[in-house]
């Protein structure tokens, strides 16, 4: 799978998590980071926000 984060938005409210990740996992996320040129966190919040979005589209 070919994963394109999205493009960084307006600034909206925001909070603060911590996150444990393994260091293999962290690898794979810069790389794709670096692959389009945007932060790690952009990444992991536009991954959680695809997820979200793909389980609102699921019939229960």
């Amino acid at each position: 799978m070919s994963f394109v984060p999205k493009q960084t938005r307006k600034k909206v409210e925001t909070g603060y998590k911590t996150i444990y990740l393994r260091r293999s996992l962290i690898d794979q996320i810069e790389r794709i980071a670096k692959d389009n040129e945007t932060s790690f966190n952009n990444v992991v919040v536009s991954m959680i926000e695809r997820c979200l979005e793909d389980e609102e589209g699921e019939p229960e």
